[in-house]
């Protein structure tokens, strides 16, 4: 052993598995959990640095399966993209280092705001450049000419002023996706519907069937996954049929989509993106959205059927909802993502360990690693959270960045106690 290895003893440990928390000790080793233990039991102690944890909650790092690095909290998709390129970078390097300091070890790519940019941020991450959570890269949103993110002006119809990347039709579909597998993105994201702060309505979906199923036939040609942005019953139901392992949103599921989730369960993931519904009804005053406007109103309509379609997919049992929030607007700023967590357990009625387990053994299952990411397990990869404090009786601690008193990401210090 080298002193690179670390012992936490006197620590309650919560596995991520949904099990009750115990006391005991993890010995780490390199990257991996390599022992646990029983308090009472002894583990070799020679040339490891012992950390004394004091009663407080060693846990899994969580994970964020709507994560937008290269938002950079602006109040409009328009505003996303005017931010300069080379400053965009930066910006987006800072992100990468934020949501690691909020406990996030992990994170699925939504989307990324330019073509390369998510592809470039996963590898400097990987190869140590930059500091940030394991990432999944996407491509850009994939839109409909005139759907959810196409953005550039009737006037002026060039292709870099769009928000999303546009296509109309299988064959450009076609192009678009192998573009994006060229540069080299572990997803493609599809806009199969629409948004209420845009022109197009949440309940439309603007997607074809051949252009859906052209997508899904490059990334299987590829291996490579997709997730699709679906508030529409419709275009959750497109999920469903094309096999869009990660859907986002759904909303305006109804009851045969929650009946096929429910028969596919371990094929779906579900992220409703609850804190971009409850932001915009009630916190965006400040930038131009009261509550009481037209369109902070249909955002807490909305709301109000999403929570009933999540508490459904909770009650059904074994429907996969994460969290991740749509977080990097304006009023949903990266660094807040653990919210989520609060979210689950006072709208849907998740217990705040159902919550967690949402975000630790869930969040290994979307990032691809069900056997090595996600719980405090012997053979897992060693990325903890040391909580002052206890997230089963308060999940509102995880949202205090001054309890996350040790982040480990793959064995190696992010914040330490000294």
């Amino acid at each position: 052993m080298s002193l690179d290895n670390v012992l936490f003893k006197n620590v309650n440990i919560i596995d991520g598995t949904g099990a009750d928390r115990f006391s005991g000790q993890v010995l780490i080793e390199g990257n991996r959990i390599k022992r646990i233990a029983l308090n009472d039991d002894n583990l070799d102690s020679d040339n490891v640095r012992v950390i004394d944890g004091a009663g407080k909650t060693l846990m899994p790092g969580l994970c964020d399966a709507h994560l937008h690095l290269t938002w950079n909290d602006q109040p409009t998709l328009e505003f996303i993209t005017m931010m300069p390129p080379e400053e965009h970078l930066i910006h987006s390097v800072n992100v990468a280092r934020k949501l690691l300091d909020s406990g996030f070890t992990s994170g699925v790519g939504a989307a990324s705001a330019r073509p390369r940019f998510d592809c470039v941020l996963r590898n400097a991450i990987n190869e140590g450049h930059i500091v940030g959570p394991r990432y999944l890269a996407n491509t850009q949103e994939i839109t409909t000419t005139g759907g959810l993110g196409d953005t550039s002006p009737p006037h002026v119809d060039i292709d870099e002023l769009s928000f999303g990347w546009r296509i109309s039709g299988p064959d450009e579909m076609r192009k678009t996706v192998r573009q994006f597998i060229k540069y080299g993105v572990d997803l493609i994201k599809l806009n199969l519907s629409g948004e209420e702060i845009t022109p197009i309505p949440a309940r439309a979906t603007t997607m074809s069937e051949e252009e859906v199923d052209m997508a899904m036939t490059e990334a299987r040609r590829y291996g490579i996954r997709a997730c699709a942005h679906a508030r529409s019953a419709d275009s959750v139901k497109q999920c469903l049929d094309h096999g869009i392992e990660i859907i986002y949103h759904a909303s305006f599921a109804d009851e045969e989509c929650l009946d096929r989730l429910e028969e596919h369960k371990d094929k779906f993931f579900v992220g409703p993106g609850l804190a971009w519904l409850v932001q915009t009804a009630y916190g965006a005053a400040e930038f131009g959205i009261p509550p009481e406007s037209e369109l902070a109103q249909a955002y807490a309509n909305e709301l109000e059927v999403a929570v009933e379609a999540m508490k459904k997919m909770h009650a059904r049992g074994g429907i996969r909802v994460l969290p991740g929030g749509d977080y990097g607007f304006a009023w949903t700023p990266h660094g807040t993502n653990a919210k989520d967590l609060q979210y689950f357990v006072e709208m849907i009625g998740m217990t705040p360990m159902e919550a967690i387990v949402s975000a630790t053994k869930m969040g290994g299952e979307i990032m691809g690693q069900p056997n090595s990411l996600g719980l405090i397990a012997e053979g897992y990869f060693a990325d903890v959270l040391l909580v002052d404090g206890n997230p089963e009786e308060d999940i509102t601690v995880l949202q205090d960045h001054n309890k996350l008193e040790i982040i480990m990401k793959d064995g190696e210090f992010h914040k330490d106690l000294t």
